[in-house]
């Protein structure tokens, strides 16, 4: 089968590989979509040491299962693989599971005509669904973990907010919160044709934060969906006393986190990572509501201009999703 396989920073390459095939317990996926994630391109620049090349990178997909429980259906894949047996698990929290993984870490992922996952990563999308549609998913999934944590800070509806990045997270970020009738956010983001396309879908003012910033202390809360340094030290600045900052992106770990002034002015500081498998639910009722909907800042290109997709994304020429066409 065809698959784009990263081969090495800054590198990858549509090639031939070998067909997955299921073991007891997991079905094969005929793929039609997939987005590109963040986390692939930090793969793709060679800064994740748990993504060793050769690989197919991958995990935002949906497409039709080919065997198993669901066969003949349309699904969307929940990536996130557990142990379904340990106290995270039984309590809801698959995702801080310590034996997780994702199909495209260190197992075969979804930039490929078909993919191995196991039956209960499977989710049957409703019949007027588009997969294009429904390939948001997984992201959709990170955002509604963001927002349920910031709402379960205390974060309310006339909160002031201010979403760091405007990519993929930051865009669903920014739906979720109005489909919880949040006040509408302004989003920080450098790259002018993603604040262009931020400003048309009217989901939320946009500014260049490198001309412009929030008063010190004026924000009530912070979601970075960039995740480096330059960000936490601006969401430590922006952060009101008795504030919160969600933190999403895992862009890199380098110094910027003020924990002084976190701890004199007791403002809250939360990692949010993946999603819970009712987080994963949520995602796809908003989506298949249209309360949260990829029309205005997604494009889809086929698997074999995927290579030169990662070029553009890396060099700024790219709209905040690009979703391959697979199938």
């Amino acid at each position: 089968m065809k698959a784009l396989v990263y081969t090495g920073t800054n590198s990858s390459e549509l090639r031939d590989v070998e067909a997955p095939v299921a073991a007891g317990g997991q079905s094969i996926v005929d793929l039609s979509f997939c987005g590109i994630c963040g986390s692939d391109m930090h793969a793709w620049h060679g800064h994740d040491e748990r993504r060793i090349p050769p690989l197919v990178l991958g995990h935002e997909a949906v497409g039709t299962a080919l065997t198993g429980p669901l066969a003949g259906r349309r699904v969307a894949v929940n990536p996130l693989m557990t142990c379904n047996d340990c106290p995270a698990c039984d309590s809801g929290n698959h995702h801080l599971c310590g034996t997780r993984e994702l199909i495209g870490m260190r197992y075969p992922g979804a930039f490929a005509e078909k993919v191995m996952v196991p039956d209960a990563n499977l989710t049957v999308l409703a019949d007027h669904m588009s997969f294009s549609e429904a390939a948001l998913a997984e992201p959709a999934a990170v955002a509604v973990r963001a927002v349920e944590i910031a709402a379960g800070t205390g974060a309310t509806a006339d909160s002031r907010i201010v979403i760091l990045g405007g990519g993929a997270i930051g865009v669903l970020v920014a739906q979720v919160l109005a489909a919880r009738s949040f006040a509408r956010p302004r989003i920080a983001e450098t790259n002018a044709l993603r604040r262009g396309m931020l400003e048309n879908i009217g989901i939320a003012g946009s500014y260049d934060p490198r001309e412009e910033t929030p008063e010190d202390g004026s924000v009530d809360l912070v979601i970075d969906c960039v995740g480096m340094g330059a960000t936490r030290a601006a969401a430590s600045a922006m952060a009101r006393p008795g504030g919160v900052i969600v933190h999403v992106g895992l862009l890199d770990n380098e110094p910027g986190l003020d924990t002084r002034r976190l701890t004199l002015q007791e403002i809250g500081f939360f990692g949010a990572y993946c999603y819970r498998h009712q987080d994963f639910a949520t995602a796809l009722d908003l989506l298949t509501g249209g309360k949260v909907t990829g029309e205005g800042w997604t494009e889809i290109r086929p698997l074999d201009d995927g290579a030169q997709a990662f070029i553009d994304i890396d060099q700024g020429r790219a709209p905040p999703k690009i979703i391959l066409a697979t199938g």
